[in-house]
């Protein structure tokens, strides 16, 4: 699990225990998360652990032509339309006894979407311009990083379908969620490039990482494995500060590799700051953040959506507000302290669902 899994922060741990429970059966797993924070690689995960004999196959559905789709999962028959000169097996068939994981699900056309579901139901499936019906045996993995409901209610997705693939869904955390992993992803990437034996690594000091930790990640693993490639060429063989991430890797400025020489990064401030905020943390560990933590983003950041993030901020208070107080909107309208009708109404806004008795 591990070389696939990387990391052992609590939210990591509690995905690989999901992982692990639902590898030793065949239900259809649905993966929800963030673009780039690793869905495909627990899709490797699952299969791997599995006691599937067959392949693991990927099809994104996005990145196929939607009048391609069809031939491409189902496969077809020879002369079935222009260009068909011989029968072709379709990634349904190729996974036969394996996996297969459609990722971005939720950009699967509806004339589509209505033929997989009766192939999860039946475990057959029919080639375009075939007759015959061919048994399967069949275990699906799908993954989206939409708003799966909203699409539903745009008419965009079957809620049939959705309530199908929706047996075990896991929620992917993202990489601000997962901070205290990033000096083991730090290794494992660096080992990756570093198979490349043509490819002279860069030394990420202590204050490198800190600063890796410290940035708010909106495009997560996939973001900090670019990172980590970008400083393998910029700084080849060369030891990098908290100074090189802010200024030369994330917003990608060459560096005076003369001054650089000469020049040690210290962080006294932000040092003495981190063991502040420490010692606070330990006095009172249920503290907010402080808005003022917010000003170092743009070190980071050349600009921020504001209303997006604020949206999404909002939308998780919300829901952690109901969590904790079990569904009841009253409670949780006092908790946050907003009238119930208020919350309704940004309850409706977000699509967050209502499952209180009150």
């Amino acid at each position: 699990m591990s070389e696939f899994i990387i990391g052992n922060c609590e939210v990591t741990q509690q995905l690989k225990k999901l992982v692990d429970m639902v590898s030793v059966s065949n239900s259809t797993v649905l993966l929800r998360g963030e673009t780039g924070c690793g869905k495909d690689v627990v899709a490797r995960a699952i299969h791997a652990t599995s006691n599937r004999k067959g392949e693991l196959v990927n099809v994104n559905c996005a990145a196929i032509p939607s009048e391609l789709l069809e031939s491409e999962l189902f496969g077809h028959e020879k002369g079935a339309f222009t260009g068909a000169d011989s029968k072709k097996e379709g990634r349904f068939e190729t996974s036969n006894k394996g996996t297969l994981f459609l990722d971005e699900i939720g950009d699967m056309p509806m004339s589509l979407q209505a033929k997989l579901l009766r192939a999860i139901e039946t475990k057959t499936i029919q080639r375009v311009g075939g007759k015959g019906e061919i048994k399967l045996d069949l275990r699906l993995i799908c993954a989206t990083h939409q708003n799966i409901e909203k699409k539903i209610e745009d008419g965009l997705f079957r809620a049939d379908l959705f309530y199908r693939i929706n047996v075990f869904p896991i929620e992917i955390p993202t990489l601000a969620e997962r901070k205290d992993d990033i000096p083991e992803l730090l290794d494992y990437i660096l080992k990756e490039i570093g198979a490349n034996k043509e490819i002279n690594l860069p030394i990420f000091d202590d204050s490198a990482v800190a600063a890796l930790k410290e940035y708010i990640w909106p495009g997560n693993i996939r973001e900090l494995k670019n990172l980590i490639e970008r400083a393998s060429i910029i700084f080849a063989n060369k030891k990098i500060n908290a100074k090189n991430i802010r200024e030369n890797l994330l917003r990608i400025n060459l560096p005076d590799f003369k001054e650089e020489s000469n020049y040690v990064w210290e962080m006294t401030s932000e040092l003495t700051d981190i063991k502040d905020s420490k010692k606070e943390s330990d006095s009172n560990s249920n503290s907010l953040p402080h808005p003022n933590n917010y000003k170092s983003w743009f070190e980071y950041l050349e600009k921020i959506d504001l209303r997006r993030h604020l949206s999404e901020v909002e939308c998780i208070l919300i829901e952690g507000a109901l969590k904790k107080n079990d569904g009841s909107v009253t409670s949780a309208s006092k908790s946050l302290k907003i009238n119930r009708t208020t919350l309704i109404e940004k309850m409706k806004k977000y699509s967050i669902p209502r499952v209180g008795n009150d």
